[in-house]
C-alpha cells in the first residue's frame, strides 16, 4: 500500500490539523515508514540523509502517544527528552515541537550552552511535557539538582553519530543510566557508523530499522562542481564569485560557505568584509545571541552569506539556501553530505561547489569514495594567476621578505653632551681631562677617564684599593674606609 497522505499513517485529529496549518499534506519516504512503528510503541533505529524530514518522523507520532498516555507533566523532569548535538538543531526542533503539538496542549522548552543556567532552572521547576536540550546543558542542570530524568516515557537522540563525533559519548552513558529502562528509545542520524550500531544495541530493545537511502549518499538534486586551485588563491576566486565576476550554475540567493576551522572562518569574513562584501561567522567560539543574530540575519537574507564550520553543517534548516561552497574540504567524508545537505531542502535543487588544493586531495578520494559524489570540473577565470598576484604578497612571501627595521639616526650620537662611550681608548691620549665623564651602568666594564684634578686614569680599568686609592688623593672627594674594629682612619 502506497502512503500518500498523513491521513493514512493513524495520526490524531489535532496533529493533523497542525500539520494543515504549516501546508503539509504528503509525509516524505522517512516520515512514511518511522511514524506507524512509532505509534506502536517500538523502539526505532532511523537512517535517513538530512533535509529528508526526520524531525516530524519522530516527533509526530510522539506527541501523540504523549496525548494518549495522558500523565501529568512531572515535577523538574521531563515526559519526552529530544538530545541534539547542536544549539541550533536543537531551537529547530522545539520550534517544530511546538508547531506540531500547537494543538495538543504540551508544553515545550529547550535548553542549550550558552545561556542563563538560572532561566533554565527557573523554567524547568514546574517540569514539561517535551524538552529539547544539548547534553552539557542537561547535565549542568542535573549536577545542580534542578532536573531529573527519572519521569522520561520517551528519549529520542537526534543526529546520533554526530553525537560521538563531539565526543558526547560519556554524557549519552551518563543519561541512559538516569532514564527509566521502562522507555521508548528513538535513534534517527544521516549516517550509522559501526560505533553507534554498538549503542543501538544497548540502549534499544529489538528496535525497527528504518533506512530511506544507503548511508553517506549526497541528495539527487544537488549539482557539484568542483574547482582545482592553490591554497593561496582561494580567497581571490571566492570574492570574485560572490561579486559575479565569474559565474557559476545557479542563481544565487543566500550562500553557505565552509571552513575546517573556527580562525578560517574568521579569517574569510575579515578578507571578504575588507573587499566590501558582507558576511557573518558561526562557529563554536562564538556566543549563543552572536550565532542566532547571523542565523536570523541569514534567513531574512538581510546578509546572504554565511562562513560556517562543521557545527552547522547539521542544525541549519534555512529554506532557500542556493549555493554551499565548501572553501576547505572536511578531513571526515561523512561530513561533506551534511554540509551539502544544506541546499536542495523541501523538494528544491541546489548547487555545492568544492574548493580542492593540492594538499586536499586525499580528503577529494575519500569523499568520492565514500559519498559515490560526481563533481563536473569547472575552469578558473581567466588570467587568474594574476588577478591573484595583484591581491598582495602571502604570509610566506612576506616571512621571506623579512621584517623591516628601520636603522638609528647616527646623528643623536654626537654633540657636546653625548654620555656615550668616549671614543678612542684612554683619554689621557686625547689631551687633557675630559668633561662629563661616563658614569658605570650596570655590570659594562669600561676604562674610566681621568677625573678632574687626579693625576691620570686608572690603568687596566681596574678600581685602585686600599690605600692606592689614597695615594691618588688630589682635590677630589674626600675617601672614607670603614671601621674595622676601629682600626680604620680617615684620610684626606
Amino acid at each position: 500500500m502506497t502512503i500518500t497522505t498523513f491521513d493514512q499513517l493513524g495520526l490524531s485529529q489535532p496533529v493533523l490539523q497542525a500539520l494543515d496549518m504549516k501546508g503539509y499534506n504528503e509525509p516524505t519516504p522517512i516520515q512514511a515508514q518511522a511514524i506507524p512503528p512509532v505509534l506502536e510503541g517500538r523502539d526505532l533505529l532511523g537512517i535517513a540523509q538530512t533535509g529528508t524530514g526526520k524531525t516530524a518522523a519522530f516527533m509526530l507520532p510522539s506527541i501523540d502517544r504523549l496525548r494518549e498516555a495522558d500523565n501529568q507533566t512531572p515535577f523538574k523532569s521531563c515526559r519526552m527528552l529530544v538530545l541534539a548535538p547542536t544549539r541550533e538543531l536543537a531551537g529547530q526542533i522545539a520550534q517544530s515541537a511546538k508547531d506540531y503539538g500547537a494543538m495538543a496542549g504540551l508544553k515545550v522548552h529547550s535548553i542549550v550552552g550558552g545561556t542563563s543556567v538560572g532561566k533554565d532552572r527557573n523554567k524547568l521547576h514546574r517540569g514539561t511535557d517535551i524538552l529539547v536540550a544539548t547534553p552539557g546543558r542537561l547535565l549542568d542542570l542535573i549536577d545542580q539538582k534542578a532536573f531529573k530524568l527519572n519521569a522520561v516515557e520517551i528519549l529520542v537522540l537526534d543526529e546520533a553519530d554526530q553525537m560521538l563525533d563531539l565526543g558526547f559519548i560519556h554524557a549519552l552513558r551518563q543519561i541512559n543510566d538516569l532514564v527509566p529502562a521502562e522507555r521508548q528509545t528513538l535513534f534517527f542520524s544521516a549516517t550509522m557508523p559501526k560505533q553507534i550500531q554498538e549503542l543501538v544495541g544497548k540502549y534499544c530493545r529489538n528496535p525497527v530499522k528504518v533506512s530511506v537511502t544507503p548511508a553517506a549518499t549526497t541528495a539527487e538534486r544537488i549539482d557539484q562542481y568542483l574547482f582545482m586551485v592553490q591554497q593561496d588563491e582561494k580567497q581571490a576566486l571566492i570574492e570574485m564569485i560572490l561579486k559575479g565576476r565569474h559565474a557559476v550554475p545557479g542563481k544565487q540567493e543566500r550562500i553557505l560557505v565552509f571552513t575546517r576551522t573556527k580562525h578560517g572562518a574568521d579569517r574569510v569574513v575579515k578578507k571578504l568584509r575588507q573587499a566590501g562584501i558582507e558576511s557573518n561567522a558561526i562557529h563554536g567560539n562564538k556566543s549563543q545571541p552572536q550565532r542566532q543574530r547571523a542565523l536570523d540575519e541569514f534567513k531574512r537574507a538581510k546578509t546572504p552569506i554565511l562562513i560556517a564550520t562543521d557545527v552547522a553543517a547539521r542544525g541549519i534548516d534555512i529554506p532557500g539556501v542556493s549555493h554551499v561552497i565548501n572553501y576547505e574540504l572536511p578531513n571526515v567524508p561523512e561530513q561533506y553530505v551534511h554540509r551539502i545537505g544544506r541546499t536542495a531542502r523541501a523538494g528544491k535543487d541546489g548547487v555545492a561547489i568544492a574548493f580542492c588544493a593540492e594538499d586536499e586531495r586525499a580528503y577529494l578520494k575519500d569523499i568520492q569514495k565514500n559519498t559515490d559524489a560526481e563533481f563536473d570540473r569547472l575552469p578558473l577565470p581567466e588570467n587568474f594567476r594574476a588577478v591573484v598576484e595583484g591581491v598582495g604578497p602571502t604570509k610566506r612571501e612576506q616571512k621571506q621578505r623579512g621584517p623591516r627595521i628601520k636603522p638609528k639616526p647616527k646623528a643623536r650620537k654626537q654633540g657636546g653632551t653625548n654620555r656615550s662611550k668616549p671614543q678612542g681608548g684612554n683619554p689621557q691620549s686625547a689631551g687633557g681631562p675630559v668633561e662629563n665623564p661616563v658614569k658605570k651602568q650596570g655590570t659594562s666594564k669600561q676604562k674610566h677617564p681621568a677625573r678632574k684634578g687626579r693625576p691620570g686614569g686608572r690603568p687596566g680599568g681596574q678600581r685602585p684599593q686600599g690605600a692606592e686609592r689614597a695615594e691618588q688623593g688630589g682635590g677630589g672627594r674626600p675617601m672614607r674606609r670603614k671601621r674595622i674594629g676601629g682600626g680604620g682612619q680617615r684620610r684626606g
